[in-house]
């Protein structure tokens, strides 16, 4: 799980590196207030080449969030509306028939794609939700026989309201944990909501790109060279198993619920400038990469125990490596 085996990263590229996201975060705020945690979190999973499940009330920015962040970023951008009658080939795309050629031809759909916003994933049926499976985790999708690759960067930004169950279908298990992070928006505060009021329409309109997709490919392969000290890396695999262990679940998380922490820790020390990841960006990223892949046990649930407070209390049970240099 070390990145020790490549290239390490230089402290001068980690920092221009950080810069360059910097800009990014700039650039989105400009037009989404008092949400700097999220536009982080969703900028670390498409440095880290994950996806993103943003949940939370209808009204609070989860669409726009991921509408600035694509004009951020100088890549292709499709909206898909997840609605009851959505079939899987308006995902993934399907076959036509060309009477001139005598030959099908591919029709692309809605996730060939650098960034898709699968909005209200959990209102399509559980087909639908399917389609996504393979291009979530292989960046491929096969459309009669035909496997298609994707273009990267490749990341679903997916958003759900957690409130209103009529007319549902919820994620399973296999779903959720192709996501790495989990995050919710949340309200703004009294002075925040203010500026929100008085902001002009036109300037989310006017977002203009600040990297391009060349850059945010270089921003990957720089994440993949923050260095992970041994000792973190076991760190993580004791976090994940312990999750396992715990008497508050039944289900644990899964092996790439470790890959994905690994990896979101990088890209989040990379994110803040830094070539080498520290425990703090562990125990930060644990409740927002592992609690969503946690099914509770029944006495946890009759004890309204949340998942991310399992995590919390499995991050305060498990010892912090100390005694050495993380760089």
């Amino acid at each position: 799980m070390s990145s020790a085996s490549s290239e390490r990263l230089t402290e001068a590229e980690a920092k221009a590196a950080g810069e360059k996201l910097g800009a990014v975060i700039e650039n989105v705020e400009s037009v989404i207030i008092g949400k700097r945690e999220a536009v982080e979190l969703v900028l670390t999973a498409l440095v880290a080449g994950g996806h993103v499940l943003i949940e939370d009330v209808p009204g609070v920015g989860k669409t726009s969030l991921v509408s600035a962040v694509a004009k951020s970023v100088d890549c292709e951008f499709k909206r898909i509306q997840f609605t009851p009658d959505l079939m899987p080939s308006d995902v993934t795309g399907f076959s036509i028939y060309n009477q001139k050629s005598g030959e099908f031809e591919f029709r692309a759909g809605g996730v060939m794609s650098n960034l898709v916003l699968a909005d209200e994933i959990n209102r399509a049926s559980a087909k639908t939700q399917a389609s996504l499976l393979e291009a979530m985790e292989e960046r491929q999708v096969t459309v009669d026989s035909h496997t298609y690759e994707l273009e990267q960067p490749f990341l679903v930004l997916a958003t759900q309201n957690p409130v209103e169950s009529f007319g549902t279908y919820p994620l399973p298990e296999a779903q959720l944990d192709r996501f790495m992070l989990k995050l919710s928006m949340g309200y703004p505060t009294l002075d925040e909501e203010a500026q929100v009021l008085v902001m002009p329409r036109r300037r989310k309109h006017n977002l203009s790109p600040v990297i391009s997709r060349a850059e945010v490919l270089e921003l990957t392969d720089s994440a993949e060279r923050v260095y992970v000290a041994p000792a973190l890396a076991r760190y993580i695999a004791e976090i994940v198993q312990s999750t396992r262990s715990s008497a508050d679940t039944v289900l644990g998380s899964s092996p790439r619920g470790g890959i994905a922490l690994h990896n979101a820790a990088r890209a989040y020390a990379l994110l803040h400038g830094r070539a080498y990841v520290l425990p703090d960006d562990i125990k930060y990223l644990a409740p927002h990469v592992l609690a969503h892949r946690l099914t509770l046990s029944h006495e946890a649930k009759l004890a309204k125990k949340t998942a991310v407070g399992v995590v919390r209390f499995v991050l305060d049970s498990v010892l912090v490596p100390a005694g050495e240099s993380w760089a």
